[in-house]
């Protein structure tokens, strides 16, 4: 059964529901593409809970007449028997579809439909931890093909056997944000560097950084708030480097983030580019401060976006990754940097999903 706080929050969100149907009726609405689809996705995201909660409500009042039946005593016999046999079953899905809603409940989060920006930089470990940091990045091509996501290079800083002192991307498609945000934390490698003579293994590290993409209408930033810097873009080859000025910089001032992009040749494109990305940020600011005002369940370790926390092991030796959080080994290397990721975030899937049913 339902607790009665659980009930009303439930029939908070139906109210809810219902209003958000309204306003997407409206013209004025339907004519703002981004409004439009702001709205439609938090309809989406509650109208899972909200379908279920019917059929709760429906189930328990199945087993409301079926005991008032039992219980008058000059019920029809036949009717009587009907009702005899049919209660066990209405309490059983009365049962089940509890459990479902509060599933439902925890299972999803609106920003988990969005498209993400992924960030990742290379950490301790010099040229090798670069190295890794190219090898995640095409992991994450790979899980994007995969998934049917579009991907999006937003910004790329080589490094000079190959890899990426750092790099970002859009990843474009129903859920990428959901799927990706589990990755989020430093990514660390086991393996013998090509440059290593004595075949001695070196661990390295790379973090990742997953952003849900914002929407134009939900983050504004002043002019007054922003500091813009252009430069010549630096990298391998190509008439346009060290001789234009298309790099673009972007200080944020009340909270000193940094963006900065140089992957088009247009100055105006990075500008557009590197203003997504601080969008982006300002959102997840907002995100975490909502989060640690609700409630402690976001403290789990599980998604929880660390920078700091070392989340996964890539053991090249013993072929082996292991994601600490909810200590679950694969001893399926190749497949993993090959995009097959999908036992790893299922798992940390259903772990997130114990835990805050816990909570619940």
């Amino acid at each position: 059964m339902l607790t009665p706080e659980l009930e009303r929050r439930l029939e908070e969100m139906e109210a809810q529901a219902g209003g958000l149907a309204r306003r997407l009726e409206d013209p004025a609405v339907a004519a703002s593409h981004l409004e439009y689809a702001r709205l439609n996705r938090e309809l989406t995201a509650l109208m899972e809970p909200v379908g279920l909660f019917r059929r709760y409500r429906k189930a328990q009042a199945e087993v409301a007449e079926a005991r008032e039946i039992l219980a008058d005593g000059g019920s029809d016999r036949d009717l009587r028997a009907l009702a005899e046999a049919q209660l066990p079953q209405a309490l059983a899905d009365v049962e089940r579809l509890a459990q479902a809603v509060r599933e439902s409940l925890v299972s999803e989060d609106p920003d988990d439909l969005r498209d993400a920006i992924v960030e990742i930089r290379a950490g301790a470990g010099g040229e090798e931890a670069a190295l890794f940091a190219g090898d995640l990045f095409r992991m994450y091509q790979h899980l994007a093909q995969r998934r049917g996501w579009r991907l999006e290079l937003l910004d790329a800083g080589a490094s000079d056997q190959g890899g990426f002192k750092e790099v970002s991307f859009a990843l474009r498609g129903k859920g990428a944000f959901g799927a990706m945000r589990y990755e989020s934390g430093v990514h660390r490698v086991q393996r013998v560097p090509k440059t290593e003579a004595q075949g001695r293994i070196h661990t390295s590290t790379a973090s990742v950084a997953v952003l849900p993409e914002a929407e134009d209408v939900e983050i504004e930033i002043l002019d007054a708030d922003i500091e813009i810097d252009t430069m010549r873009a630096g990298g391998p080859g190509g008439q346009n480097v060290n001789k234009t000025s298309s790099a673009v910089r972007i200080r944020h001032l009340p909270t000193g983030i940094v963006v900065k992009c140089q992957a088009d040749p247009s100055q105006h494109k990075n500008r557009a580019t590197a203003m997504r990305q601080l969008k982006a940020r300002l959102y997840e600011l907002e995100r975490e401060r909502a989060a640690r005002e609700r409630s402690a369940t976001r403290a789990s370790q599980i998604g929880s976006g660390d920078r700091s926390e070392k989340i996964r092991t890539y053991n090249f030796k013993e072929s082996r990754v292991t994601d600490h959080r909810i200590k679950l080994t694969v001893h399926n290397l190749d497949a993993v940097l090959a995009g097959h990721l999908d036992e790893l975030l299922e798992g940390l899937k259903q772990a997130e999903l114990r835990e805050r049913l816990a909570a619940l």
